[in-house]
């Protein structure tokens, strides 16, 4: 299953799991910890009362009482103290511990806030690379639908250099035009959303609008005559390479196994069971993009990989330049990409 990010209200998320950003003692307090407690009403305050507090880094979990999930894990993330206090490694357990209790609880779903960037100072950008690493670490052993939930994408632009540079390059290459054709990929979306189930929805429904459009493949020329039946034009043209073909040949040339590649892509298993079978199977562009940021494709490649789908890259859409920025310095950490992807207000990659 995918990580996503999403903006929204972490109490009104349905999910197996919710996990709270607790301190010490579990008896609630300010900012998420306080609305999971209000949110789920007095029930929650009494369980958490057994359970005797929690030490940085460790995790505890009750029952969700009124709030749409079946779980609330209960994490105490460390105070930012500069960073040379072993913050990180205390973070990264608040986020692998959480995982394994929602794994022993059987969870396939789980909805986290960015851990200890509130009122404990720890840098967002920073919480968010730690987050990323102990989820992905993870999600490579497991199956489970991973939200990192956010109020403030903005933030994600403060205090980071790769920002500044992605911005530049947008400065210099965006072209602030629109498709007519901005909606012809959405029917795609919303086929692979509907394939994939009801834990899709969510994540279909916090995305930006698509900036993705589908671009005309190169047209073959064909023959035609009037008399000429439908049989004779096809056997008369060489049908080229499917997305599919490409996809499924690519990933025989790099050596990876087909996990390897659908999880470095953000995807689903079972969507891209779908793609595997049919070689005529047409992604949407999110799909497809993931896929070549996978497979680590020089730009040349990566648009060749694109046309198979029937898109193009274009200085027209604002995601495609930031995509294109990560693609020239040979960045292909999609979830690092879905990061500045979410900051400029774009869709992200994956399923």
């Amino acid at each position: 299953m995918p990580l996503q990010i999403i903006r929204q209200d972490i109490t009104k998320i349905e999910c197996d799991a919710i996990v709270n950003a607790a301190n010490k003692s579990l008896l609630g307090g300010g900012g998420v910890d306080g609305a999971i407690h209000r949110a789920a009403g007095t029930g929650l305050l009494k369980e958490c009362i057994t359970l005797h507090g929690c030490d940085v880094g460790e995790a505890k979990a009750t029952k969700g009482y009124r709030l749409p999930a079946k779980y609330v894990i209960h994490t105490v993330g460390p105070k930012w103290k500069g960073g040379n206090s072993g913050e990180r490694e205390l973070l990264y357990k608040c986020y692998e511990n959480s995982l394994s209790i929602a794994k022993e609880l059987g969870c396939e779903s789980i909805a986290f806030p960015l851990i200890s960037t509130g009122v404990y100072g720890y840098p967002v950008s920073e919480g968010f690379r730690v987050a990323v690493d102990a989820i992905t670490a993870f999600l490579t052993e497991n199956e489970m639908l991973v939200y990192i939930v956010v109020f403030n994408k903005q933030a994600f632009l403060a205090g980071s250099s790769v920002f500044s540079d992605i911005q530049e390059y947008i400065d210099d290459n965006y072209v602030d035009e629109r498709a007519d054709l901005l909606y012809a990929n959405r029917n795609i979306e919303a086929e692979e959303s509907a394939f994939l189930g009801g834990k899709s929805k969510l994540a279909a429904k916090y995305v930006a609008e698509s900036d993705y459009c589908a671009a005309p493949a190169p047209a073959a020329s064909m023959p035609f005559a009037g008399d000429t039946g439908i049989e004779d034009i096809l056997d008369s043209i060489k049908i080229d390479e499917s997305f599919s073909d490409m996809l499924l040949r690519k990933i025989d040339e790099k050596g990876m196994k087909d996990s390897e590649c659908y999880k470095k892509a953000n995807i689903d298993r079972k969507l891209f069971s779908k793609i595997r079978s049919n070689p005529q199977y047409k992604p949407s562009k999110q799909t497809a993009l993931a896929f070549a940021i996978a497979l680590e494709l020089p730009l040349d490649e990566f648009n060749e990989m694109l046309v198979k789908a029937g898109y193009s890259l274009s200085h027209s859409f604002k995601s495609d330049v930031i995509i294109e920025y990560f693609v020239k310095k040979g960045n292909y950490n999609i979830f690092e990409i879905n990061e500045a992807l979410f900051a400029y207000d774009q869709n992200l990659l994956g399923a």
